[in-house]
């Protein structure tokens, strides 16, 4: 993994703060790529850190965890649709904190504060609820059992809590979410998510 920060001081706190966990190996900026995480800190998404944001997800592969201060309304549809899988909040950003969004990004598992879950349910909601009465809306064809996983990853349940609930193998849990993703070229879960909500599944 790979730390973006605005200043020194932030990297080499991150740096030191992930360095004590021996699950988690760190990288110059230079080497992401695909398989890689990209932790990226700053205290509001501004336009040069939103296109940095979007060049190590999208054309170098890797998967984002982005430390914010803030992040408005309008940008929280930005964020996850770059594909990013895990947000933290600043001021929430402690070592463990850190570790547990590193380590669901690099599993490809979303990882989001739930205020911001709940901001996200409502947006998408909202474009849901407007675009519903436009001829031609896109319908995803979701199965009942793709449904009912993505509404407990929306709960904020991993994948083994997941296949508890359902009684499925994780193997099956897993399956059903890389079968998702790729029918539907979606980026991770918080994005699969985010297009159930968008479609009215959940």
């Amino acid at each position: 993994m790979a730390v973006y920060a605005p200043d020194p001081i932030s990297r080499e706190g991150a740096l030191s703060q992930l360095r004590r966990h021996p699950e988690v190996e760190v990288r110059d900026e230079s080497e992401t790529g695909p398989g890689t995480v990209a932790l990226l800190i700053c205290d509001s998404l501004d336009e040069p850190e939103l296109t940095r944001l979007r060049r190590v997800v999208r054309s170098e592969g890797a998967r984002a965890v982005l430390v914010v201060g803030t992040l408005r309304e309008t940008e929280l549809l930005d964020v996850i649709e770059c594909g990013v899988g895990a947000i933290v909040w600043r001021h929430e950003a402690t070592e463990l904190r850190l570790v547990q969004a590193v380590l669901a990004a690099a599993r490809g598992d979303g990882d989001l504060p739930a205020d911001l879950l709940g901001r996200l349910i409502n947006q998408v909601g909202t474009l849901h609820r407007s675009a519903a009465g436009r001829p031609g809306a896109p319908a995803a064809g979701l199965s009942a059992r793709e449904v009912d996983v993505l509404r407990l990853v929306a709960e904020g349940l991993d994948t083994g809590e997941i296949a508890s609930k359902l009684s499925y193998s994780e193997r099956t849990v897993k399956n059903v979410m890389h079968g998702l993703t790729t029918r539907l070229h979606l980026r991770n879960r918080a994005h699969a998510v985010a297009h159930a909500l968008r479609e009215g599944y959940i």
